[in-house]
């Protein structure tokens, strides 16, 4: 059964009634969990495509680079950015029950985080009602300030990514301590850790492109301190 048709499934609730952000509750374990992290995406998109006012073309394909949608199943994506747009609720209310499904595990909100962020990008402007939007969901997420600079920085585009901020660290720190969280972080970007913390195979593209801006900014590093 794909991730889309068991996306229906979970929805079928709502003809009894509930209000989408309350789906999430019944999708706290494997494979569940992957069903509630997309839908959690594109009910905030859609939530977060109203803060800059407009939704767009560009918007609409990123959510189709985030998850692989095959053209038989844009019916039921479809279905689901509608009902988040229609939702009388709140993104707060959103943000508010993915925390607490995936609170035990930081790294799943982060994921989030990136592909809102991918999808905020995706027609090449950055409203500041879109940054605000994130910045908020990422307090609603308990994600620190050092790790939403972090994801921000590698996706903010016309602006050159701070090496320091991709990796989450300071110049401050010894070598060795920088070491230590980029393997982390390459080591929590691997798509296997990925599906194994709730990521749909269908979303493990985001790994590409966190993975080469880690990279690049551990490269950056050690060229500087070379230099110096």
């Amino acid at each position: 059964m794909s991730i889309w048709s068991r996306i229906t499934d979970a929805l079928s609730a709502l003809r009894q009634g509930e209000g989408l952000s309350a789906v999430f509750q019944r999708l706290n374990t494997p494979p569940e969990r992957s069903v509630a992290f997309t839908i959690a995406v594109i009910a905030l998109g859609a939530k977060m495509a109203k803060a800059d006012g407009v939704v767009t073309r560009d918007e609409v394909t990123a959510f189709r680079e985030v998850f692989h949608i095959a053209p038989a199943d844009e019916a039921k994506a479809a279905r689901v950015f509608n009902l988040a747009r229609q939702d009388s609720a709140g993104y707060e209310a959103y943000a508010q029950r993915v925390a607490g499904m995936f609170g035990d595990d930081r790294n799943v909100l982060e994921d989030l985080l990136d592909g809102l962020f991918h999808i905020a990008v995706a027609d090449g402007v950055y409203h500041p009602n879109e940054d605000r939007f994130l910045e908020h969901t990422a307090e609603l997420f308990g994600v620190g300030e050092r790790c939403f600079k972090a994801i921000r920085t590698r996706h903010v585009p016309d602006a050159r990514p701070d090496p320091y901020d991709v990796l989450g660290v300071t110049p401050e720190m010894e070598i060795d301590e920088m070491r230590k969280r980029w393997r982390l972080l390459v080591r929590e970007t691997h798509p296997d850790r990925m599906i194994a913390r709730g990521v749909p195979e269908e979303a493990v593209k985001l790994a590409t492109k966190r993975l080469t801006a880690i990279n690049n900014a551990w490269d950056e590093i050690l060229t500087e301190r070379a230099a110096a």
